[in-house]
């Protein structure tokens, strides 16, 4: 298994559209254009979504395969993790269904979406085919009861990769790094270290990035989760996001 990436760009997410950032990338082209500019201040890994011709969320293995042709093409041997996130449009069996057909390096699946349906044995099946095939899957838990379901389900915790949402339930989508205190204490009742990230909601990103780095974690940045800076002004574009989180790492000193 590949560790995470220290630092992973999200640039667009499902929902968000050039109408809530112009810079926001939509078009593979934007796409590959902003993770080179992310790379180049200081990312070193993609946290993919496609859109289809009318701007949507899609999950199609087609074009997931064409996307990670054309990155390996222009930056080969980057991180890229696809998304299979579900967003009101795919069912459970077809977010299988796309793990399934194509094997990327990396894919991030929210345990409470693939489970919606209550099939645990075609879940169970299809990550044993993931981590079979080589794939990387990071577990997407947003809360307590989250934490519950992934232990209950019988997993080997060290088999996956977890990524910790702050804020995406929280009143106007705002995180804050004592949200991180739950993620902590589970992980801190598993008998090995596990390889986990957090990404957080809201202005105050940054912080809860560096609170998460403190405690041992990855982080990933973008403008799936914050498209503003601390002080309420829109950031220029994903690139400054992660330019910012480097400046602030060097001038951070850890929490004692």
């Amino acid at each position: 298994m590949t560790a995470l990436p220290r630092i992973m760009v999200a640039p667009n997410g499902a929902r968000r559209t050039k109408a809530d950032h112009p810079q926001l990338p939509m078009t593979l082209p934007e796409v590959v254009a902003t993770t080179q500019a992310c790379a180049a201040a200081g990312a070193d890994g993609l946290h993919l979504h496609l859109r289809d011709d009318d701007g949507a969320h899609i999950l199609d293995a087609g074009l997931y395969a064409e996307a990670l042709a054309e990155l390996d093409r222009q930056m080969p041997g980057f991180y890229v993790q696809i998304t299979t996130e579900a967003v009101g449009r795919y069912t459970p069996a077809a977010q299988r269904a796309l793990l399934q057909q194509i094997t990327p390096v990396g894919a991030s699946v929210a345990l409470r979406e693939v489970l919606d349906d209550g099939d645990i044995t075609a879940t169970r099946d299809t990550f044993a085919d993931c981590r079979a095939r080589g794939i990387d899957l990071q577990l997407i838990l947003y809360d307590q009861d989250d934490l519950k379901i992934c232990d209950n389900f019988g997993l080997q915790p060290d088999d996956y990769k977890y990524l910790f949402v702050l804020g995406r339930y929280s009143a106007g989508q705002q995180s804050a790094p004592s949200d991180l205190a739950p993620f902590l204490q589970w992980l801190g009742g598993k008998p090995d270290p596990l390889d986990w990230a957090i990404c957080a909601f809201g202005r105050a990103e940054i912080d809860c990035l560096l609170a998460a780095h403190d405690a041992g974690g990855k982080m990933r940045i973008g403008f799936e989760n914050a498209i503003h800076r601390a002080d309420g002004t829109l950031a220029r574009d994903n690139a400054e996001r992660v330019s910012t989180l480097r400046a602030a790492l060097s001038a951070h000193t850890p929490a004692r």
